[in-house]
């Protein structure tokens, strides 16, 4: 009877050890020499600082052009999860700093055939931790395989110098998006087609930010003025100002056939004519752009 009940005992253990070596992490992480930070996409709209994970795909830093500083993380798989789930990140010592124990960063929301991404305070975390030699880690239970876990590292080798980079371009970046100059109205001075300070300041932005992307599907230009003087001259000055202003993107490189320019004239009055004031804000161009 002993030795049937130590035979079961022993049987068990022999089952549980059996499953517990089926289950396995599987790690995905440059190896030191192989390590490759690299500064993508350097201009003045957007600024990538990203990283290669062999057998897995690409992990990548991201900034945009925009009125606030802002930063976020993607996980480019080949792979796209099967399903949803959350995984674990964690600011992981490397074998070089004993003593150093693990910090967790964030949850990431995994779901369904899309990349994983992370928003701007964990993306910053992340960047400080490796700038300190930690190696940023996720980890999920994998959607293709329930035996395995997997481990996604970060290695911090070879960033400081392309990091720097990448730190320059975020702070190079032109302080306002597409969205923010994509509708504009450019107000004029009284009887002629020069713009006012303020419009003109408007269009230097626009004009910073087309060096930068000329990649515009169509650009609208509405030529409008007040009601002072004859409605034929009214109309010549409004197609005028269009003009110059479609002479301006050309020169910033947008294609000319793809810039449509109309005067109204004395039209669609948006401020009474009554005077100075309320119908200078009828002399204007209102700008449309939109892009792919």
């Amino acid at each position: 009877m002993m030795n049937k009940m130590l035979k079961s005992i022993l049987c068990a253990i022999l089952v549980s050890l059996s499953v517990n070596s089926a289950a396995a992490l599987r790690q995905y992480t440059a190896k030191v020499e192989n390590s490759d930070w690299q500064l993508k996409d350097e201009t003045r709209l957007q600024c990538t600082l990203s990283h290669k994970l062999p057998g897995y795909g690409e992990a990548m830093f991201s900034s945009f052009a925009s009125k606030q500083l802002n930063m976020e993380f993607e996980l480019d798989m080949l792979r796209l999860p099967k399903s949803y789930g959350v995984a674990a990140v964690y600011s992981v010592p490397p074998k070089w700093m004993p003593g150093q124990v693990q910090r967790t960063i964030a949850d990431m929301t995994i779901r369904k055939q899309y990349n994983g991404d992370l928003p701007e305070q964990a993306a910053w975390t992340m960047l400080s931790e490796l700038e300190k030699g930690f190696w940023p880690t996720i980890y999920y239970q994998d959607w293709y395989n329930q035996y395995d876990k997997v481990a996604v590292g970060l290695n911090a080798s070879n960033f400081a110098v392309p990091y720097t980079q990448f730190a320059e371009c975020v702070a190079n970046l032109l302080p306002y998006s597409f969205q923010d100059i994509a509708y504009t109205v450019l107000n004029y001075q009284f009887n002629n087609t020069k713009l006012t300070k303020y419009s003109q300041k408007r269009l230097a932005m626009i004009g910073e930010y087309l060096k930068e992307d000329t990649d515009l599907e169509l650009v609208l230009l509405d030529g409008y003025t007040d009601s002072y003087g004859g409605r034929e001259i009214n109309k010549q000055i409004s197609v005028r100002r269009a003009v110059e202003i479609k002479a301006f993107f050309s020169s910033m490189g947008v294609a000319p056939e793809r810039i449509e320019i109309t005067g109204h004239g004395e039209r669609r009055h948006v401020s009474s004519n009554a005077n100075e004031s309320t119908r200078a804000k009828n002399r204007r161009v209102v700008i449309r752009m939109s892009k792919p």
